[in-house]
């Protein structure tokens, strides 16, 4: 089974629609207003007998890298990059979503004025250099006015999307310690065995938390990254230094991603209490064949064995305050079954205070490279109305933004309609 995670996102498509879509969506906000009613009551076979939540967190991830959501491309003037951005939360509205997972440092980089790192290049085109305003501010002001939660979306260890470190601004901190870099996969990452680098990531984090009011921090799932058929994470010296004591190097670098995600928890409750701790993992922690614990599913890749990240730990652990697990595939899918994965996670989040959101992979509806499935728009509608049906899942999150302005085919749409009468307050 292909991995299938937002990495196999068509981000060149994602751009060339989002100008008009953008544009669209801003006229129908302002003709409607940020409190507009959208679509009508629930009407579609999903809602028949469903009970109404009055609490229900509704997401989506806005994403920076690449420019794949927001800005539609670098270099635009502020002006601009604000109307973009206040259109997508104005779609959100629309859409009665609460929440959205706003990407401010996708590649060791800020969209605020950071004291660890550079500005970031998908702003300006030019790594470092001031964009002319504090987006990560205005977001956060722009969300709140619309009754929008805004959790900020950070990417731990991954530095570039390439592998020439004479590309990254001579300050940049991965300059200044090449030796705390690992070239893998065309891609340049820190290193999460060495104890200074998980101790500077959750330093430059953590800067957002203290200096904004953020309602979240929110991980995706690149922790140790995703294998790449004929090579090898070269974490040899720091296996040597710091790996004694364990079994073999897996499980030094299991301990190395919970050292990251229950230190960065404490953190943040240390300096605000109220600000929630959220990760959204690949959904298949481990394939049952594997570990009679895990799902009944035959995935290519398990986190627990292939990225460093024992997902299932950290919730029955309450490092966390909640999960979205990425079920990216359709309800009969053979490999890994929507229907399947969601009671799994629903189980394992049951006696723990650590909530559950499913991750909605809304870019695949109407793809014409996805199966039959996906083109239905009623796909999702089933995905939300089978998760009401375990009282553990307490929302949906949607990927990404562009899909939830565009909407090819009324997947989002037929959401709202049969599950989202009224706008409200996600959980706590």
């Amino acid at each position: 089974m292909g991995r299938m995670t937002r990495r196999g996102f068509t981000v060149a498509a994602a751009g060339m629609m989002m100008s008009s879509a953008l544009a669209a969506s801003a006229e129908a906000a302002a003709r409607a207003g940020a409190g507009a009613p959208g679509p009508g009551p629930a009407s579609g076979p999903a809602a028949a007998g469903e009970r109404r939540r009055r609490r229900e967190f509704r997401g989506m991830w806005i994403a920076t890298v690449v420019n794949v959501d927001w800005p539609s491309k670098p270099g635009l003037e502020p002006g601009r990059q604000q109307d973009e951005l206040t259109a997508l939360f104005d779609t959100a509205v629309e859409r009665r979503l609460n929440a959205v997972m706003l990407q401010i440092r996708p590649t060791a980089d800020a969209f605020w004025p950071s004291p660890f790192e550079p500005w970031s290049e998908y702003l300006t085109g030019t790594q470092g250099q001031y964009p002319g305003w504090d987006p990560l501010a205005f977001a956060v002001r722009e969300a709140h006015r619309r009754r929008l939660e805004l959790h900020g979306w950070f990417n731990p260890y991954r530095i570039a999307n390439h592998t020439d470190l004479g590309r990254l601004v001579p300050t940049h901190p991965a300059r200044i310690h090449p030796e705390w870099v690992v070239p893998y996969g065309g891609k340049l990452y820190y290193n999460p065995g060495l104890p200074e680098v998980r101790r500077f990531v959750q330093d430059a984090m953590l800067d957002a938390v203290s200096r904004y009011d953020i309602d979240g921090v929110h991980f995706d799932d690149y922790f140790y990254p995703y294998p790449v058929a004929g090579q090898r994470f070269d974490d040899d010296a720091a296996y040597a230094r710091y790996g004694s004591g364990f079994p073999d190097r897996a499980a030094w670098r299991r301990d190395n991603t919970d050292q990251l995600v229950r230190g960065m928890g404490e953190r943040i409750k240390r300096r605000k209490k109220h600000v929630r701790f959220g990760i959204s993992p690949f959904a298949v922690w481990r394939n049952r064949t594997t570990d009679p614990r895990g799902s009944d599913t035959s995935a290519g890749v398990q986190t627990y064995d292939d990225l460093g990240a024992d997902t299932r730990k950290w919730v029955r652990k309450g490092w966390i305050d909640y999960i979205v697990p990425q079920v990216y595939w359709h309800i009969g899918f053979a490999a890994a079954d929507y229907a399947k994965l969601v009671p799994w996670w629903a189980e394992t989040v049951r006696g723990t205070d650590v909530q559950l959101y499913i991750g909605e992979a809304l870019y695949r509806a109407g793809d014409p490279g996805q199966p039959a499935p996906w083109q239905d728009p009623a796909e999702l509608s089933r995905h939300v109305a089978l998760g009401r049906r375990h009282p553990e899942v307490l929302g949906n999150v949607y990927f990404s933004a562009t899909q939830v302005v565009t909407d090819p085919i009324g997947a989002m749409a037929r959401v709202v309609a049969d599950h989202y009468p009224t706008r409200v307050r996600p959980p706590r």
